[in-house]
């Protein structure tokens, strides 16, 4: 019951406020139309403007017994969507969730018809439009290879004058390989069979291009050659949903070729990968090599899918590992560290690790996947819950909230979490004549033998037999796999139960596990010296070649065409992953984690959560966990660069001024003498966003500024404007200045919902939350001999834009920020329930200059610039 309110809160959000757009925006309560909003990158290529999550949300509607609901939504579909627009999205996505979220819907509409008492009226509309979506997306194809381009025209394809796509020439493994259930099934229900076919020819090339000595693939593959573009594998992103279609099409078309296919690769996973109970990504040529020391949360699907090939044990492990990361941080962080601190702290709302919830709890018949099941449901209702919806989490580590709900948490959390908790009789058909999609989508298993078109023709070649008695089972059968003992499953998580939070496990990486004491790498990134004539030799025999730029950094480019051998180019990778994990840990060290405000008072109740810069003076919230609480007042006047005139209105409150025309430590001695508990500062720049610019920390006046004793942090243009917003609505606002999000006032939100019901407040920012994974820093002391009539003296200085440092480069690609020096090794703290990141030292041996003076704007603008590139370039080529 409690899964069911939580989706009608959800769904019907989203129907009020957002339908037909693609997405709600559940703090602005509002539709994401795409175009209308800022991009966002690759993630908008989801956005069709073909009302996605209504789409993505039909079958689910049937599962959770809604189907006076469905029989609406599907006429809603029918009439309204239009799958004919000038748009360019991703092959994927688009195949995933809108041609999967159409078969789906198709699936349980004839079911629900031959049952007699729903959709009577169906005839096959929403396969007629798979139908339609299916050959829209069929130019994509239009390769020599077989492998789809990742983007499409929905009306003009890829190669016509006005598609805006089809120059591209990489594609994800998991973008080409996770095609083959939906275009199967589109094939097998309408009996045109070039869907299948060109499914197949693209899993076949993959397969075809697999490393062979490891029966691995890589990341990212050109379409047209064929050649692995990121030569580094695993079971998360890029990759995931290949593995995963290769045993879900054996089970769905029966075909041994893709069970033979998907056994050679798990085969591989579990040599390889496989670190119990980590999952860690491997170079393709050298697997005993690990690629990074880092897992990102789509990985959270494989144990699910070891459930479904029968291997019961490391899903069970790898789950455990994966819950204590989610009972540190109440959710699993984007990507985090073999030592279980975040590495990105956004949550989308995620449903991997729900679907390897659910797929255990159906093997081992354990309870405890349901006490698992109850902390996500209780997490998801105390930290993502809002009144329009539910929010996505910008970072776990403040609780603050991003203004997105995807159209995947109505299609697969919901599903999973209401068929963990649901009995047989609670259940309208047989969940077990369908098989999921990686959307969660239904598919029907009599499937198999319907329309068979193509040849069952093996076109596996060089398979190799493997000795594994596991492989004879592609569903779990817990009488053959373990004892049917309550016990088994408990005596593997024991051991498991304190990985995260009491123990500190030293990545040994796979190479110094199997060579013992063999020849040692000729340079260590912790040792490299860019003054040292030896190393400079090392560098260049390994492909490394070495840029000196203007600022005074070092920028390092590795070509492995240019090293003297094979081995030269392999340690020439392997140092640079070094000096890019380095240059990250460097660049923690030199910088304040974000804080976070609090909205607490009537109608919020902590609900909406603010990313805040924080301040190098004044009080140190990491160590004042109970924060600062107080009603915000706005302050005369709002510069807050003079004596404060209205002293009364702002004594024993939170002050709120406008930056800009004196310092940040002016204006707090100025809050601090007129009685203020604390300060906000609002960005004066119309429309800025800590979701479009990096967040900064409050630099002091060159003086000593123990004197400050109040907190003060720094908020973006429009978070500012929320709690603006609130004040003219609600006058008195209250709000919690801390290090990260509390626990909203359960009781008082209790008491008010039963004053007013529906009474909830209707957010006007565009953007409401955000986290940063980026810290500069502001300055706002004068230049010596500056003219003093200046207007604004706030001037921005990155935080990574340091003398004497070094920048990465791979493939033309690079991280800023390395100091020359030898750097420390990365700490582990044990028995710490904070993540590292929050930690930050204040003395002051970092090679950081936090120069007070104010740069020149075309400083600050090349050092922006070279932020957002290496950081763009990080997201493109790491998730």
């Amino acid at each position: 019951n409690q899964v069911l309110e939580m989706f009608d809160h959800a769904y019907s959000n989203y129907m009020e406020h957002a339908y037909p757009a693609d997405e709600l925006m559940p703090l602005t309560c509002r539709g994401r139309v795409r175009g209308q909003e800022p991009s966002r990158g690759d993630v908008d290529d989801a956005l069709g403007k073909f009302s996605l999550t209504l789409i993505d949300t039909l079958d689910t509607l049937v599962v959770l017994n809604k189907t006076k609901e469905f029989e609406e939504a599907v006429k809603k579909v029918i009439k309204d969507v239009n799958l004919d627009n000038d748009i360019v999205v991703s092959v994927f996505e688009t195949n995933i969730r809108v041609l999967g979220g159409l078969l789906g819907g198709h699936s349980v509409a004839i079911m629900l018809k031959e049952k007699g008492e729903y959709m009577q009226w169906y005839d096959g509309e929403l396969l007629h439009m798979a139908k339609e979506l299916g050959y829209k997306l069929l130019p994509a194809f239009n390769t020599t290879s077989g492998l789809p381009y990742p983007r499409v025209n929905l009306k003009f394809g890829v190669r016509h004058p006005e598609a805006r796509t089809g120059t591209e020439t990489d594609t994800c493994t998991a973008c080409a390989g996770t095609l083959i259930l939906e275009f199967a099934a589109l094939s097998r229900f309408t009996g045109t069979s070039i869907f299948e076919e060109y499914a197949r020819k693209a899993l076949d090339f993959i397969w075809e291009k697999r490393q062979r000595s490891s029966n691995l693939v890589g990341v990212t593959i050109n379409i047209h050659t064929g050649d692995w573009v990121r030569k580094d594998s695993g079971v998360g992103a890029g990759i995931d949903s290949y593995y995963e279609y290769l045993l879900k099409a054996y089970v769905l078309l029966g075909d041994d070729s893709f069970l033979e296919r998907f056994n050679t690769h798990y085969d591989a996973i579990m040599r390889y990968i496989s670190q119990p109970p980590l999952l860690l990504d491997v170079h393709i040529h050298k697997p005993m090599l690990n690629a990074r020391t880092w897992m990102d949360s789509l990985l959270a699907f494989f144990p699910g899918l070891q459930v479904l090939k029968g291997d019961i044990r490391p899903a069970i492990e790898t789950h455990e590992m994966l819950y204590q990361v989610i009972k540190k941080h109440n959710f699993l962080p984007e990507a985090f560290t073999t030592d279980f601190r975040v590495h990105w702290a956004q949550h989308p709302l995620r449903p991997e690790f729900a679907e390897s919830t659910y797929f255990l709890y159906k093997a081992t018949g354990d309870p405890y996947y349901l006490e698992v099941g109850k902390t996500l449901i209780e997490n998801l209702n105390k930290y993502a819950r809002v009144p329009c919806g539910f929010a996505a989490m910008k970072d776990v580590r403040t609780g603050s909230h991003e203004d997105r709900m995807d159209s995947f948490f109505l299609a697969e959390m919901f599903k999973y979490l209401y068929l963990l908790f649901a009995d047989k009789e609670d259940m309208i058909f047989d969940i077990e004549d369908y098989i999921f999609t990686t959307e969660a989508h239904l598919l029907p298993l009599w499937l198999s033998t319907a329309n068979q078109t193509i040849s069952k023709k093996n076109t596996t070649t060089e398979y190799t037999e493997l000795d594994d008695s596991n492989f004879d089972w592609t569903c779990p059968n817990t009488q053959i796999l373990f004892p049917n003992d309550p016990m088994f499953a408990q005596s593997i998580r024991e051991p498991l139960k304190n990985v995260v939070d009491k123990s500190c496990p030293r990545g040994i990486s796979r190479a110094e596990e199997s060579l013992g004491s063999g020849p040692k790498p000729p340079l260590r990134a912790r040792d490299f010296m860019a003054s040292n004539p030896e190393h400079l030799e090392i560098l260049k025999k390994m492909g490394v070649s070495l840029i000196h730029l203007k600022d005074g950094r070092v920028q390092l480019v590795q070509h492995a065409v240019q090293a003297a051998s094979s081995l030269d180019a392999e340690d020439g990778l392997r140092f640079m992953q070094e000096m890019i994990e380095l240059s990250s840990q460097q660049q923690k060290e030199q910088q304040l984690p974000p804080r976070a405000v609090q909205i607490v008072s009537h109608p919020f109740f902590g609900r909406v959560v603010l990313t805040a810069g924080p301040a190098q003076f004044g009080m140190d919230l990491s160590k004042h966990k109970a924060g600062t609480r107080g009603f915000v007042a706005t302050i005369k006047p709002y510069n807050g660069c003079s004596e404060i005139t209205n002293p009364e209105a702002v004594k024993e409150k939170i002050a709120l001024m406008q930056r800009g025309q004196c310092m940040f430590a002016e204006k707090a001695r100025n809050i601090q003498k007129a009685g203020a508990i604390g300060g906000i500062v609002i960005d004066d720049n119309e429309g800025s966003s800590s979701d479009t610019a990096p967040l900064f920390q409050m630099a002091g006046d060159g003086k000593n500024t123990d004197d400050i004793t109040i907190p003060m942090l720094f908020l973006f243009n429009k978070e500012g404007n929320i709690i603006l917003d609130a004040i003219r609505e609600y006058e008195a606002v209250e709000v919690l200045l801390s290090d990260k999000a509390k626990d909203r006032d359960l009781e008082m939100e209790n008491i008010d919902q039963k004053l007013s019901e529906n009474d909830s407040y209707k957010q006007n920012s565009e953007e409401a939350t955000s986290a940063s994974q980026d810290v500069g820093v502001v300055s706002e002391e004068p230049e010596e001999g500056e003219n003093s009539d200046v207007t604004d003296s706030d001037s921005l200085s990155p935080a990574n834009a340091v003398s004497d440092s070094v920048s990465i480069s791979n493939q033309d690609s690079y991280i800023p920020g390395t100091d020359e020096a030898s750097a420390p090794e990365p700490a582990c703290t044990q028995g710490d329930n904070q993540p590292q990141e929050q930690k930050t030292e204040t003395e002051s041996n970092s090679k950081v200059n936090w120069d007070n003076k104010v740069q020149p704007m075309e400083s600050i603008l090349a050092d922006w610039n070279e932020d957002i590139e290496a950081f763009e370039m990080m997201e493109k080529d790491e998730l």
